[in-house]
């Protein structure tokens, strides 16, 4: 079967890609006129379709089509993230429990979703935990939230209660499996001196300095510490001293004793406890030796009966680290660790480092910055959970590491705001329009469409008179081509209202626009055509003067202006024009009852909700993600012809 016949149902018509329109003209070979970019999000899990649609189809052709080749790019980035998805809810993940299963291997599957809590989640642990508790209820198992808190310097209670909020938001649930790598410590401390007791573990008194010059490289074995071979009775009084807190921080470690010669270097005697004189957030001062990551993690699972343990990729050489432990300690269970491809985003940063400096440094005001990629700040920006989980759903789970297009997590949110969302209008950089043969002190109410795509939402009653405002933008004194919007002596549609004809620009002193002078026609109400049957080409959203509320409205854009950004020099690659307020906007008199965190889409702006900023006077209104600007299209392609 043929791409093209691909793209179109056996009823003849054409597969619906998406509500928004490209500004590039009709393609017959499509047999409608849709974005491209809208093609390659739809298509996403069917790599050789977009193949075909990059090398049979015009797109293949840029040099007979040049206005298609400026989307190619981004179609290509998406067939990369496409070959992710293989079937609708299948993945290497799914066939290794679905085999477990089948050889009954377990009764029931139990993952873990096991944050640090030292910072906020970010969009990248969205697909981990989705995929834990997702894989989790598909087989019907379950999911733990377990907090590895095994570094109290860089834990605070405030990191935790934010884990568990966004969790929660994102959808998920953990029941009564709330855990903390903290609740073990008195068993992993008696399994580490069950490793010294049998010769595979010992204190070692090296500096990190010394231990890092003898640990060896990629091509060079390790060294062996020359505390390696001290005595079983030695080894356990020293550290039995180092829980008794008698030693200073950095002096003295408990190393496993493993191979000093493996070439992978995750097994040359790693760190099993350090000394830290810190206060625990749950456990106080009871400890001043904290276990490493590597020896709490696979021990945590098998305490709480882990089935699939499921990491990202980075932890793939730490498996046989996993392992060893398993194996030489008297664990109650056995769990298996598997690993896939973590979430990398274009245009973004997911470093926590990088994160807490963004906030440290006040490059951003906090955590929940709608900036900022923690699940804090898209659920401030106004992004729904569930446009979160269809995002991560068509990424898919794969093997290998790949950088995915942002533009697939604004698809995924216009689709699902697209059917949620309920139309508003408001007018962002307001230019007062007077109607002069409209009464001066009549006022009328039109009725309007709450959304289109929801014939429940019902109407709504929208105040028209005398006075209006209307974008800024949707006036040019002296057009160019393609412009269809208002000028001298043009026609255009109101929405909901009437048509209007453009008599006059009216300036001020300093030869500034400060006002239209129009005329209605009363046959128009409602938008209609008129009985003459005449066109307009262009529909205007529009507030009512006498009945407009005054917002501040806060337009986010890409926090960084490369797509790879530099996590050594992240300042240098941060976007100026990140955040861009505006104080004085006009909008519909219904926003003012809209509730903190509710999405409303500003009809022909895009996606926005009210910020926890509001108040009752002034509310504030965060865009989520914007419309498609034919217009802007039409100039951006203009501008690079030669």
């Amino acid at each position: 079967m043929s791409y093209e016949s691909r793209l179109r149902p056996q009823n003849g018509g054409t597969v619906p890609l998406g509500p928004y329109r490209s500004s590039f003209g009709s393609q017959p070979w499509f047999g409608e006129d849709k974005d491209l970019l809208d093609l390659g999000a739809t298509c996403v899990g069917d790599s050789a379709l977009i193949a075909g649609l990059l090398e049979g189809s015009p797109l293949g052709r840029p040099a007979s089509r040049p206005h298609l080749a400026i989307k190619t790019m981004e179609l290509q980035r998406m067939a990369i993230a496409g070959t992710a998805v293989t079937e609708s809810g299948r993945d290497f993940i799914r066939d290794v429990i679905q085999a477990d299963l089948s050889a009954r291997r377990y009764a029931t599957v139990v993952t873990r979703f096991p944050p640090e809590p030292n910072g906020y989640l970010h969009i990248g642990h969205a697909k981990s935990i989705s995929l834990n508790f997702g894989v989790a209820e598909e087989f019907g198992g379950r999911c733990h939230l377990r907090f590895d808190d095994t570094n109290p310097t860089k834990e605070e209670q405030e990191y935790i209660d934010a884990i568990e909020r966004d969790v929660r938001w994102l959808g998920f649930d953990w029941g009564k499996h709330l855990y903390y790598a903290s609740d073990y410590f008195e068993q992993l401390y008696a399994w580490a001196e069950y490793l010294i007791l049998h010769g595979k573990a010992y204190v070692d008194d090296q500096s990190q300095e010394e231990m890092r010059a003898t640990r060896g490289t990629l091509t060079e074995p390790g060294q062996n510490s020359p505390f390696r071979d001290r005595s079983t009775a030695e080894n356990i009084d020293l550290f039995r001293r180092m829980r008794a807190g008698e030693f200073p921080n950095g002096t003295r470690v408990l190393r496993a004793k493993i191979d000093m010669t493996s070439g992978n270097i995750n097994l040359r005697d790693p760190v099993l406890y350090r000394i830290l004189h810190a206060s625990h957030p749950r456990t106080g001062s009871n400890w001043c030796i904290y276990p490493s990551y590597d020896f709490a993690h696979g021990q945590s699972d098998a305490i709480e009966s882990v089935t699939h343990s499921i990491c990202t990729l980075e932890f793939e050489d730490h498996r046989p680290l996993y392992d060893w432990f398993l194996d030489n300690l008297p664990v109650p269970s056995r769990p298996k660790q598997y690993e896939f491809a973590r979430l990398n985003l274009s245009y973004t940063v997911l470093s926590k480092r990088v994160l807490t400096e963004l906030v440290r440094q006040h490059y951003v005001s906090g955590w929940d910055d709608p900036r900022m990629p923690t699940l804090a700040g898209l659920r401030r920006r106004g992004v729904p959970p569930a446009a979160i989980r269809d995002f991560v759903k068509r990424v898919g789970v794969a093997k290998a590491n790949s950088v995915v297009d942002v533009a697939m997590l604004d698809f995924s949110i216009r689709e699902v705001l697209n059917q949620s969302a309920s139309r508003r209008m408001a007018v962002l950089r307001p230019l007062k329009v007077v109607i002069e043969n409209y009464p001066e002190q009549a006022t009328e109410e039109l009725e309007a469409l709450n959304n289109p795509e929801d014939v429940n939402a019902g109407v709504r009653r929208i105040r028209f008179s005398r006075e209006l405002y209307i974008e800024r933008d949707d006036f040019m004194e002296d057009p160019p081509k393609k412009f269809y919007r208002l000028s001298p002596g043009r026609e255009v549609r109101l929405r909901y209202a009437y048509f209007i004809t453009c008599r006059q620009a009216v300036k001020n002193s300093a030869g500034e626009l400060v006002e239209l002078r129009c005329t209605f026609d009363p046959a128009t109400r409602g938008g209609n055509t008129p009985p003459d049957g005449r066109k307009v080409q262009a529909t205007l959203h529009w507030v009512s003067a006498a009945d407009a509320i005054t917002a501040e409205v806060r337009l986010y854009n890409q926090l960084f202006n490369r797509p790879d950004p530099d996590t050594r020099d992240f300042s240098r690659d941060l976007n100026p024009a990140s955040l861009e307020v505006l104080t004085n906007c006009r909008l519909e008199r219904a926003l003012a009852s809209v509730e903190l965190g509710e999405s409303i889409q500003f009809e022909r702006q895009g996606y926005f909700c009210r910020d926890i900023d509001s108040t009752a006077e002034r509310p504030v209104f965060n865009r989520t993600v914007g419309l498609r600007d034919t217009w802007a299209k039409v100039r951006t392609a203009d501008d690079r012809k030669p």
